[in-house]
């Protein structure tokens, strides 16, 4: 099978495409033939060395990435869930070494959940990570958004940021969402209520009273973000923001914090999946690679410019 390999850490050269052989699911896994997977920042914060690379380092040769859809074409000893055949998607894995720039790969079935008919692959491998980290977020961080809150989201233009939009916005919430200016027609179209661009803004100078916020960015935005929480408010960061202080500093102000990793559940992806079906939420999938053309894909993500998400298609 086609497999792309990290022998060591660092930049895109480094990727080395391969054949490998086929891995065979062990029990309460499924194989799955690959049609497309997506990556997200801590693929490339884990190439570079960083993320996940500390708990991975002793592994190599690495196979990153984590996010898939495909087909199953085996089914381990005691899977009952999937048969051969089923159309499949989810985060696998996740943060261990799941091997999923692959053509193939085995996965535990308890951690998919079956395609919407309606959904392509690419959409499917889009809405898994990224999905699962807004959804996760919000109804278990925190347990759930209530109606009416103000629930403002950084990034919202972003993998996680997109969903997150559409999710709150579903629960009744009124969305605030910052971004450039280019992409405010994008996140408005969404269902935010309110855009803020970050460039020209200041958005603790336009907003105030807000329940929950979602952050997704670094910087100062966690201590600029706590000025404007209510005292019984709610803010989250995500990995890609960099706030490990979150928790901290929300309690020296008087506010709760956290710092959310979202973790693999067939059962959220199901949550999600019927999302997707109900057409509720959407993935953006603003760009699609080939296979082959996995360092580009890398650099792009690199790029810090990417609208929604980039999937690699097989």
């Amino acid at each position: 099978m086609k497999a792309i390999i990290l022998n060591e850490f660092g930049g895109v050269e480094n990727f080395q495409y391969i054949e490998a052989e086929e891995p065979q699911p062990a029990p309460g896994e499924v194989l799955v033939k690959i049609a497309a997977l997506s990556i997200n920042p801590v693929d490339v914060k884990t190439r570079a060395g960083f993320a996940m690379a500390g708990k991975l380092k002793d592994q190599m040769p690495l196979i990153l990435g984590w996010d898939i859809s495909g087909t199953v074409t085996k089914v381990g000893e005691g899977v009952t869930l999937f048969k051969t055949g089923d159309e499949v998607f989810g985060m696998v894995n996740f943060p261990k070494h799941a091997r999923a720039y692959a053509e193939y790969v085995a996965a535990p079935a308890n951690e998919l959940a079956l395609k919407p008919v309606g959904i392509s692959h690419n959409e499917a491998a889009a809405a898994t990570l990224a999905a699962l980290t807004a959804y996760q977020s919000i109804t278990h961080a925190i347990g759930g958004i209530k109606r009416r809150q103000r629930v403002l989201i950084h990034g919202a233009s972003g993998g996680v940021g997109h969903f997150a939009v559409q999710i709150a916005k579903h629960l009744g919430a009124y969305v605030i969402g910052t971004s450039s200016a280019a992409n405010k027609g994008f996140v408005l179209g969404l269902g935010a209520d309110e855009h803020i661009d970050y460039k020209t803004q200041r958005f603790e100078e336009v907003v105030s009273d807000i329940d929950v916020v979602l952050n997704s960015v670094g910087g100062d935005t966690l201590d600029r973000s706590l000025t404007i929480l209510k005292e019984d408010g709610h803010i989250i960061s995500y990995p890609s923001g960099g706030s490990t202080l979150t928790k901290d500093k929300a309690a020296q102000a008087g506010r709760t914090g956290h710092v959310f990793m979202v973790w693999p559940s067939g059962e959220d992806m199901k949550a999600i999946a019927a999302l997707l079906e109900q057409y509720i939420i959407r993935a953006k999938v603003s760009q699609s690679f080939a296979f082959r053309n996995m360092a580009a894909a890398h650099l792009q993500m690199e790029s810090g410019r990417t609208v929604g998400k980039i999937v690699i298609t097989l």
